[in-house]
């Protein structure tokens, strides 16, 4: 009895320790599972693209726009950049821009909304003829690959979720789909909007208003009315309200007026925020990025970039936009909102007038230096000879004055005036007659050269300095650059680098002949270095003029005339060896810039290199530069042109160029300088997509010059230095400098 008790105490004893072992196993794994979700790092919150296709800033007030108006209050806003492939972007572009994070299009195609797409299983839906447009644009010169975005998304595991068939086009995978679709804001469920981490919706009231105002006979929009359109903006408004009021908390939004309504372009609305609940991505201030360098201003590519930095997905190399950030101000929606009216009233102005600034300038100073040559023939008495000459000089001077005050009145907020373009047109003439007075104010005025060393030198030292402080009088100038092209945001631009290295090179050269006239030959040569390495660095570092082009083309230019003025022989193979030294040079820039934290295209250059698509680059920039040369009649006289103006510049004599012997019998660097500047415009076309207007642009600074230094010696008729002869020049190498 008692052994039997004890064994069922026994037995008893071991039951009890077998449940009590697994009520310990099973509150450890309870334990276990209410700690996993504390120690994993939370989920990213959402991010909605909004598309409003054709509104701009001028569209958004308090009263008939206020979700918007409070937006570009509370977080941060911009203007807008379009442009995709061609001058108007239509919306169908904008959407497969987001997409791609690379410029796309929708070729052939109306500029018409987006299609809509097809239903697919379990509430999705497939874009439009996608198969067409991903080849398409696969075999454009931006190799764009259309559904980047959506695929991105689906290898994080996310879905995505698009309102409106624009939208579609926006976050449709490689395959063409979506994983969730609404036709509209309306018809989106709160289910919807928290089941998918990227979104995009399309509110088109803007677009929709031109869209059914049509266009006439001649296939131009029909203008529509002002009230029209702002009852268009207000109804998008309300429903920018309604979808924000759908969206869990702390929901990045990003919103963009993703498209032009025809031409002319514009640039449109772009507006960051994150709904309450969450930590703001985007504090109060203007949006910028990498891709500008300027607050305020954005382009369309960065939408993409900025989507995928927001979800914590890497971006990848195809998509070449920026991600946006708030560069905090204390601005309020008002003023802040005026200040990116402003940008586009000065980008229109410009646009306006920007394309026959340099046909008008060349002209008029053709014209005026005509007359004074006919007034010549005609052997005038000496009062009057030197009145016409010294006429004809000042109209040189002034001309050659003319590109840097274009840039000058950037500094001149001319846009705010009711006649902007007519304000602009009279900043720049006065500003070149003050530089004009500069040159012609001291006791300098009576030499043969210094009046135009100093305009040349103003020149180089203004754009210059204009890189080094964030080339704010580049954007939405004459020979600068707006962001409806969107070609270029910061560091020099094409025309501008064309400008200055002209500049920099008669500076140099210029300020060489003095030294060589103290018979210190090889200080002429260390000013013509100095002179270069500066130049070289303001143009192709990335923290100034970030250019490709401008190094290859002023280093081997730089370096062959400081040995000519030094007295050197150079021979043509030195000249190749500067050029390698010059393609050396560029590479190691960037390089270096790849490996910062927000490389500019130099460095992106750099990783398409290494990635094997840099030769795509090269060629995209190859066929950009042809395309200037594409009207043969015109290339055909610019290169019998050119070769004419080498042999004259090689031989004034034969060519009886009189002015232009006096002026080399006078000036001893003046063959040099002005071979040298043909030469950094004849390389800088070849290596950049602007072609031959860098040539040209380099000529409109040096011709004009050279003709003020070369009346000048005409009107004194002795030669600077006592007993110099007139004489023919004798043979000179074959290279870049002569």
């Amino acid at each position: 009895m008692s052994q039997h008790g004890a064994g069922t105490g026994t037995r008893r004893s071991t039951v009890v320790r077998a449940l009590i072992a697994v009520l310990g196993a099973v509150a450890a794994v309870l334990a276990t599972a209410s700690a996993a979700p504390a120690a994993a790092a939370p989920a990213r919150p959402g991010t909605v693209v909004i598309g409003l296709p054709g509104m701009m800033w001028s569209d958004v007030t308090r009263e008939r726009t206020p979700t918007l108006w409070r937006l570009a209050g509370e977080g941060g806003a911009a203007s807008l950049s379009v442009r995709t492939t061609r001058p108007g972007t239509c919306p169908t572009d904008g959407w497969l821009t987001v997409s791609a994070g690379q410029r796309s299009r929708l070729e052939p195609g109306d500029c018409l909304l987006p299609a809509a797409p097809s239903a697919a299983p379990n509430g999705g839906a497939s874009a439009a003829g996608w198969a067409a447009i991903k080849k398409d644009n696969a075999g454009t010169i931006y190799r764009s690959r259309v559904g980047l975005l959506g695929d991105a998304a689906h290898r994080a595991g996310d879905c995505t979720f698009a309102v409106g068939p624009g939208a579609v086009y926006g976050l449709a995978d490689g395959s063409g789909r979506v994983d969730r679709y609404a036709p509209s804001p309306e018809r989106a469920t709160p289910q919807d909007w928290a089941r998918c981490r990227l979104a995009a919706v399309e509110i088109d009231d803007v677009f929709r208003a031109y869209q059914a105002a049509g266009v006439d006979t001649e296939g131009e929009q029909v203008p529509v009315a002002e009230a029209v359109r702002a009852r268009a903006a207000s109804t998008a408004d309300q429903r920018v309200a309604a979808v924000l009021r759908s969206l869990p908390p702390g929901t990045n939004v990003l919103v963009a007026g993703l498209s032009d309504i025809g031409v002319p372009p514009h640039l449109r609305i772009a507006a960051a925020w994150t709904t309450p609940g969450g930590a703001s991505a985007f504090p109060r201030g203007r949006l910028t990025s990498s891709a500008t360098h300027r607050a305020g201003l954005v382009t369309l590519t960065d939408v993409t970039a900025t989507a995928l930095r927001l979800l914590g997905l890497p971006q990848p190399q195809e998509a070449v936009g920026s991600p946006w950030r708030s560069a905090r101000s204390a601005q309020g929606a008002t003023a802040k909102i005026e200040a990116l009216e402003d940008q586009d009233v000065a980008a229109q102005a410009i646009r306006s007038v920007q394309g026959s600034f340099i046909r008008t300038l060349v002209g008029a100073q053709v014209v005026l230096l005509g007359a004074a040559w006919l007034l010549l023939r005609r052997r005038p008495r000496p009062a009057r000879r030197r009145l016409v000459l010294g006429g004809a000089r000042i109209v040189a001077l002034l001309g050659g004055s003319t590109p840097v005050a274009a840039f000058l009145a950037g500094a001149v907020p001319w846009w705010r005036t009711s006649h902007p373009a007519a304000a602009l047109i009279a900043t720049v003439t006065v500003l070149a007659a003050a530089v004009t007075g500069l040159a012609l104010a001291g006791p300098w005025r009576r030499s043969k050269l210094a009046p135009s060393l100093i305009v040349a030198a103003v020149t180089a030292v203004v754009l210059g300095v204009d890189v080094m402080t964030g080339s704010h009088l580049q954007l939405n100038t004459f020979l600068g650059y707006t962001a409806l092209v969107a070609g270029r945001f910061y560091g020099f631009g094409n025309q501008a680098f064309a400008l200055f290295a002209a500049g920099a090179v008669l500076t140099a050269a210029w300020s060489a002949e003095y030294a060589i006239r103290a018979g210190r030959r090889w200080a002429a040569g260390a000013i013509v270095a100095a002179v270069g390495v500066a130049a070289v660095a303001l143009d192709g570092l990335p923290a100034w003029g970030s250019d490709f082009g401008g190094v290859l083309a002023m280093v081997p230019v730089f370096a062959v005339l400081a040995l000519v003025v030094a007295g050197l022989r150079v021979r043509w193979w030195w000249a190749a060896g500067f050029g390698a030294v010059a393609v050396a040079l560029v590479l190691l820039i960037s390089w270096l810039n790849a490996r910062s934290a927000n490389p500019t295209h130099l460095g992106k250059f750099w990783k398409d290199l290494v990635a094997g698509n840099g030769w795509e680059v090269v060629e995209r920039k190859f066929n950009a530069m042809t395309r200037t040369l594409g009207f043969w009649p015109v290339t055909i006289v610019l290169a019998v042109a050119l070769v004419a103006l080498y042999f004259a510049l090689a031989d004034p004599a034969r060519w009886r160029a009189k002015p232009l012997v006096l002026a080399y019998r006078d000036t001893e660097t003046m063959r040099a300088a002005l071979t040298a500047v043909v030469s950094v415009g004849l390389v800088g076309a070849l290596v950049n997509d602007s072609g031959v207007i860098i040539l040209s642009v380099s000529l409109v600074l040096a011709a004009p010059l050279t003709i003020a230094a070369a009346l000048r010696s005409v009107e004194r008729g002795s030669p600077a230095r006592a007993g110099t002869a007139v004489r023919k020049p004798a043979p000179r190498p074959s290279a870049p400098t002569g």
